[in-house]
């Protein structure tokens, strides 16, 4: 990992006094290990029944937002757990827990996403027999958290429409990597220049399988789609 950013580079290269350059490779060696871990926990999810799903987005995009009118509205038929993923703090965990759903938070410290090893270690803190969906809110980056596999069944990327509509061309590997995009806040559309209609297309530009919901967690407009969504993944995960 570069112990200048925190992120796993491609590659670094360090130069020795003979002035020659030796290239190491270290983002092959990480991810293969994160894979390993990701896929122990996917077995374990499954063993469990779980629809893990990771939510992934810049900062401030709503996603702690979604997840608490989310939690209010289907925990009664619904079996929620959330594994909350920041820099610092538990805010996220506090509130997503006020919902009266189990959560836990996972600080990153320097690091700039959750990781295979913190998120099975995370879900320790749960009774796995007790739930039906486990929610992982990722730490708010359109970038790192796009190469790390947790286990989960799908990446979600919410993406609000203060953000500009351009992002998943701008973010493309993120993008690339959800099965499900997000557009939040939709209720602020007449006060913006956001164009819907482009962000669709350079959404589907750069993922062509890509399902777009638009929805706003304030007016409830485009909720009933989301809850229809998740409802239809764990109907997939848990078939009759």
């Amino acid at each position: 990992m570069c112990t200048d950013c925190g992120c796993a580079p491609a590659q670094h290269e360090h130069r020795h006094d003979s002035g020659s350059v030796r290239t190491l490779r270290i983002e092959e060696d990480l991810l293969a290990k994160n894979d390993r871990l990701a896929a122990a926990n996917r077995a374990h999810f499954a063993a469990h029944g779980l629809l893990t799903l990771n939510l992934v987005s810049s900062p401030g995009s709503g996603k702690t937002t979604l997840l608490e009118r989310t939690l209010t509205d289907l925990q009664k038929r619904i079996g929620f757990a959330v594994l909350e993923g920041d820099q610092q703090t538990s805010n996220d965990a506090e509130m997503t827990a006020a919902t009266g759903v189990p959560a836990h938070q996972i600080n990153t410290g320097a690091g700039c996403h959750l990781d295979a090893h913190m998120v099975g270690h995370g879900v320790e803190h749960f009774d796995l027999d007790k739930i039906d969906i486990l929610l992982i809110e990722n730490v708010g980056n359109l970038v790192c958290p796009a190469a790390f596999d947790l286990g989960e069944d799908a990446k979600v990327a919410v993406l609000s429409v203060t953000e500009g509509e351009d992002k998943p061309v701008k973010y493309p590997q993120m993008f690339r990597a959800a099965s499900l995009m997000i557009i939040n806040k939709i209720d602020l559309l007449p006060y913006l220049d956001f164009d819907m209609a482009k962000c669709r297309t350079y959404a589907r530009q750069v993922n062509p399988d890509l399902e777009i919901l638009e929805l706003s967690c304030r007016s409830g407009e485009g909720l009933d789609a989301w809850y229809a969504w998740l409802e239809n993944a764990l109907a997939k995960k848990r078939p009759a």
